[in-house]
C-alpha cells in the first residue's frame, strides 16, 4: 500500500495551499482563496483532495505544516488541524519551518506556531457608546 505525506499551508490571511507527496514527490497541489474563511475550507478541501486521488486517510504517514510567518489566526488554524489530525491519525506531524518546535508525547507529537509577532487579539481599543 502507498503511503502519503499531506501538506498544509495557511500561513497567508486569504488562500490555503494543501498537496499530496508520495515518497517526495508531489502528486497534487491545490491552492484557492479563502480570507477570513480559512477554518471552514481547510478541511473539507482536505477531503476533496484525498478523495479525488481515492487515497484514504489510513494511507497518510505523515503530515508536514507551515508553522510560521503569516497571521496569528491563519497560521493557527493550519497548525492545530495538522495537530488534531495527526494526534487522531496517530501520524507524525512535522514543520516546514527551519526552526524544528516539534513536542513530543508518549506517543504522539504536536508542532508549535512561530509567530513573528506578538499577537494583538483582545488589545483593541475599548469600544465607547
Amino acid at each position: 500500500m502507498t503511503r502519503y505525506t499531506l501538506y498544509i499551508n495557511t500561513a497567508s490571511f486569504d488562500e490555503i495551499i494543501i498537496a499530496i507527496f508520495a515518497s517526495d514527490k508531489k502528486i497534487i497541489q491545490k491552492k484557492f482563496k479563502a480570507a477570513k474563511s480559512q477554518a471552514e475550507k481547510l478541511l473539507p478541501a482536505i477531503d476533496k483532495l484525498l478523495k479525488l486521488k481515492k487515497i484514504n486517510l489510513s494511507q497518510l504517514q505523515k503530515i508536514v505544516v507551515v508553522n510560521s510567518g503569516g497571521s496569528f489566526t491563519s497560521l493557527r488554524i493550519g497548525v492545530v488541524t495538522a495537530n488534531t489530525l495527526g494526534y487522531a491519525l496517530n501520524i507524525p506531524v512535522e514543520s516546514e519551518a527551519e526552526i524544528k518546535t516539534v513536542k513530543k508525547f508518549s506517543n504522539y507529537s504536536i508542532v508549535e506556531p512561530i509567530y513573528n509577532a506578538e499577537p494583538n487579539i483582545g488589545k483593541a481599543k475599548p469600544l465607547v457608546y
